[in-house]
């Protein structure tokens, strides 16, 4: 086994390599940027290597800068964790060159499967099942035309070097497809160095099951079963989890062999993933290979017991396999909850800044949390948005969804947005629940994204009988020095524009509360002035998160964050007289929805647009983003220029005014 490793990459994945590391008594190595100081995954290694300036071209990806930090510090092998150099062929190169050995696959499995077009031609030739489509490189955008017009539309166009959404676009028509085409091109170029495009045509109501395979350099070779990644937005998974509920035992076996099967033509080695897209008949297309970790790992060892980055490094070190394909079972469910640092109210766009509040919930044998931060952790534009992949366990799938749920309302961060509102509110879906996944589900059920709606009626009632018993037992801790405070309280509480007449009876953590009329039985299980607050309502368990300001609270509960009140009666016959803040007029303005680097920009001082017309390139978290104008209008003043690094909601331009 190495003495001591280093590892390529960064946060919440070099976090996890850290920790089997460290089990198993391997020194460990971290690589980081300017912007990495300080960062978990920097202080948590042994030894720690500055590599580059914080955009990731001049860090992460600068192969050289890796093997000298190797040589350096005397690592004898680099685990590449996902992303970056990961799926790199020169990056293993380089290493052989040097003596060190690449914790994963060798580097004809990483060219051929890293290749989407050549691995699509392999599966054909292994007999795996693939999508019609044009398989060669687009040359240009009046190829993709025409390609796409004989595959038939929808068609997707995808960077033959991609891989986690990038460089992937849907196109329903001609327009589409040339747009489709110059921003994937694009996007690839900038994260791949690669900006090859091929397409295929686009299934309707497809499902996303990917086979996790591992295999040994002694001919060995097994698949640990599925993971269904259907849920997701822009080509990224949002939530993961593992069986399968679409799959039957006899589809399960099929799809294992077709996995190995292709992971043997290969001659692949360490642990690999075959993605296939799944119709509604259970028939399965092969998709791509992906010769390193995944992001979504952790639901497999959940359900098998094993430590997939443990079984990494013994392959790499040149030991056999432990297990046969008869030795893997599927042990309850698990399901995985990746927590983006974005804003899933305004678009979902990127948030970055300091995180001044960050505690996740306590791990536990149902609860897992993998992340790259701590309190304090700056979140940067130059990286991924995913901070941290909370995972539960269960011993069906109902229970690791329960789970979820509540771990969601216990996980508190501020100082930045994040999904986890959105989380929270996906796996309580009743479509979600009952298992009817497909990649488009987000899309279908949230067409105008994620806005903050009110809660259903049975989370707002609970809502408002948690918030009156909060609000009472602050007033209670309040009056051990200025007043009495009565044993039955009647209040309003406010939620949005509805009003509740709430009735709080009780004390000492268990109260009798009617909120219009109807009866809960509210147990605090432990203080009700802390910010996540345990209570049960009706003998159920739940957790929320409760932000006091006076009178006013602030409450995330059940995918929904709402601002409440809770007033005296003679107060709340009075607060219809209050005056409403005036909105200001931002109309003649495009602002910047997310911080980022600008780019392009398409118009200039004195042009006309049209309503939808892009007007900018903004790239922010590896991710390229075009803005559209929201209006017709003429365009006066440019506020910034290609190059510049905006802010959230900083002018970029700004149209002529009407004339009163």
């Amino acid at each position: 086994m190495f003495k001591k490793i280093l590892i390529a990459n960064r946060g919440e994945i070099a976090c996890r390599v850290i920790h089997t590391a460290r089990r198993l008594g391997i020194a460990t190595v971290a690589v980081y940027s300017d912007a990495d100081r300080d960062a978990l995954h920097t202080v948590s290694a042994d030894e720690a290597v500055l590599i580059g300036p914080a955009p990731a071209a001049e860090s992460y990806l600068v192969i050289e800068a890796l093997v000298a930090a190797c040589r350096r510090t005397g690592a004898d092998a680099v685990h590449p964790g996902y992303g970056f150099l990961s799926e790199n062929s020169r990056f293993v190169a380089a290493l052989e060159e040097a003596g060190i050995t690449f914790v994963g696959p060798g580097s004809r499995a990483i060219e051929v499967m890293g290749d989407k077009i050549a691995a699509k031609r392999l599966a054909q030739q292994a007999g795996v099942p693939v999508i019609p489509g044009y398989g060669q490189a687009l040359a240009s955008a009046d190829e993709a035309v025409q390609r796409a017009a004989a595959v038939g539309y929808p068609v997707i166009l995808k960077a033959s070097a991609g891989g986690g959404g990038k460089g992937m676009r849907i196109a329903h028509d001609k327009s589409q497809c040339r747009e489709g085409f110059t921003r994937a091109a694009s996007e690839a170029r900038a994260s791949f160095g690669d900006d090859r495009v091929f397409l295929e045509k686009f299934i309707s109501e497809p499902r996303h099951i990917e086979m996790q395979v591992l295999a040994d350099q002694h001919g060995n070779c097994v698949h640990l079963n599925e993971r269904e990644c259907s849920i997701q937005r822009r080509h990224q998974k949002v939530v993961e989890e593992a069986p399968s509920p679409l799959l039957d035992a006899a589809t399960r076996q099929a799809m294992g062999e077709q996995a190995v099967a292709l992971a043997r033509a290969v001659d692949y080695h360490s642990a690999g993933t075959v993605e296939f897209i799944v119709d509604a008949a259970r028939s399965f297309f092969f998709l791509e290979m992906n010769t390193r970790l995944q992001v979504e790992h952790p639901v497999t060892e959940l359900i098998t017991g094993l430590d997939l980055v443990e079984l990494m490094l013994r392959v790499a070190a040149g030991e056999k396999l432990p297990l046969t394909q008869a030795d893997v079972s599927i042990q309850g469910w698990a399901l995985e909850a990746r927590v983006y640092a974005e804003d899933p109210a305004r678009g979902f766009v990127p948030s970055t800044g300091r995180l001044v509040r960050y505690r996740p919930p306590v791990e536990s044998t149902t609860v897992r949390v993998d992340t790259g931060v701590i309190e304090g952790s700056e979140v940067s534009m130059h990286y991924d948005p995913m901070m941290a992949k909370l995972v539960t366990h269960g011993p069906d799938r109902a229970a690791a969804i329960a789970t979820m749920r509540q771990a969601l309302d216990r996980f508190m961060v501020r100082g930045i947005q994040t999904n986890i509102p959105f989380l929270s509110a996906l796996v309580a879906h009743s479509r979600f629940v009952e298992g009817r996944l497909s990649t488009d589900f987000i899309a279908d059920e949230y067409p105008e994204g994620f806005g903050q709606a009110r809660p259903v009626p049975a989370v707002q009632q609970r809502m408002a009988a948690l918030v009156a018993v909060v609000h009472q037992c602050w007033r209670l801790r309040e009056a051990l020095v200025q007043r009495r405070v009565p044993d039955e309280v009647l209040c309003c509480v406010r939620i949005g524009d509805a009003r509740h007449q709430v009735i709080v009876r009780g004390g000492d953590g268990r109260y009798s509360v009617s909120v219009d009329g109807t009866l809960l039985k509210l147990v605090i299980d432990g203080s009700a002035c802390t910010v996540v607050v345990e209570f049960e309502v009706d003998g159920t368990s739940y957790s929320a998160q409760v932000e006091r300001h006076g009178a006013a609270y602030r409450l995330l509960h059940g995918g929904s964050v709402v601002g409440a009140m809770v007033l005296e009666l003679a107060t709340d016959a009075l607060y219809r007289y209050m005056p409403e803040k005036t909105v200001p007029d931002l109309s003649h303005l495009v602002l910047s929805p997310m911080p980022g680097l600008l780019v392009s920009l398409a118009v200039k001082a004195g042009d006309t647009v049209t309503a939808g017309d892009g007007i900018a390139v903004i790239e922010a978290m590896k991710m390229e983003n075009l803005i559209r104008t929201p209006r017709d209008g003429v365009i006066c003043t440019l506020h910034a220029q290609a190059g510049d690094t905006l802010e959230v909601a900083q002018p970029v331009v700004e149209f002529e005014r009407a004339k009163q």
